[in-house]
């Protein structure tokens, strides 16, 4: 008896669970979509205009980010800057992804739209270079896809469901926080990721009834450079505390007098 063979990427794993997994992640994360719809309806936003967000930006967190200030009254200017800094780390992201995928030039500005948290995890958890392209891409396309239909349908049913407040739509931008946080912080190390969520999280809370709505997000992203900055000390205390008092300038033992009697008998 014999048996298809099953088709494999260049590292060996099966395409069919490259595919799978990539479709998994996209349509799970793109009915979230649903919540953006309501909540960026909820918060005066015209139906063209929640469909162009997700359409033009297409970057959860900083969609949930923008409609989230402009809901509590902020300034258009703090929103739009504290989405371009939540949507700032896809640069970050794009930069990883071209050593790995290595795109043809002509695909290159299609695919960088889809550049975010999801096809990023995708991509990177896959062994070679073809599964790689594949995972991004199957999540690129499903995520896409799923993300501005379930936008559509969410601004549109926002009218019938009244005030997204009365339903806890209004908590859905946080959740989606919560949401994609939580999975960082489980695969990162117990130092800097877990630090710098424990300073970003109280950082903003405590500015909201001091600074105006769309300002605090902006707080809680000095998180992570004071994280870096007390990391980059601790580690170079350590390194003292290891090295002794005794570890000065290795110069020094050139000019000690054990150094100069040696250098005389061997003259």
């Amino acid at each position: 008896m014999t048996t298809a063979p099953v088709e494999t990427g260049r590292a060996g794993r099966p395409r069919a669970a490259v595919v799978r997994d990539a479709l998994g992640v996209g349509v799970a994360v793109g009915l979230s979509g649903f919540a953006f719809g309501v909540t960026s309806a909820g918060s005066g936003l015209a139906l063209a205009q929640t469909c162009a967000l997700s359409l033009l930006v297409f970057t959860g967190a900083s969609q949930f980010a923008l409609v989230g200030a402009l809901a509590g009254g902020g300034s258009p200017a703090a929103a739009v800057a504290g989405a371009l800094l939540l949507g700032a780390r896809n640069a970050l992201y794009g930069l990883r992804l071209a050593g790995l995928l290595r795109l043809p030039g002509a695909v290159r500005p299609l695919a960088a739209h889809w550049v975010i948290d999801e096809t990023t995890a995708v991509a990177l958890a896959q062994p070679g270079r073809d599964a790689a392209r594949l995972g991004f891409t199957v999540t690129g396309v499903s995520l896409f896809a799923v993300w501005n239909l379930s936008t559509l349908l969410g601004a549109l049913g926002a009218s019938a469901l009244g005030d997204p407040a009365a339903w806890g739509l209004d908590a859905a931008g946080p959740a989606a926080f919560l949401a994609l946080l939580g999975p960082m912080l489980r695969g990162a190390d117990r130092g800097r990721e877990p630090a710098g969520a424990a300073l970003a999280v109280p950082a903003p809370l405590v500015c909201v009834p001091l600074l105006p709505p769309g300002a605090p997000v902006l707080v809680a992203v000095l998180a992570a450079p004071a994280v870096l900055v007390v990391s980059h000390l601790r580690a170079r205390r350590a390194g003292e505390r290891r090295a002794g008092p005794d570890a000065g300038d290795p110069r020094d033992s050139r000019n000690s007098p054990d150094s100069r009697d040696s250098g005389e008998e061997a003259s």
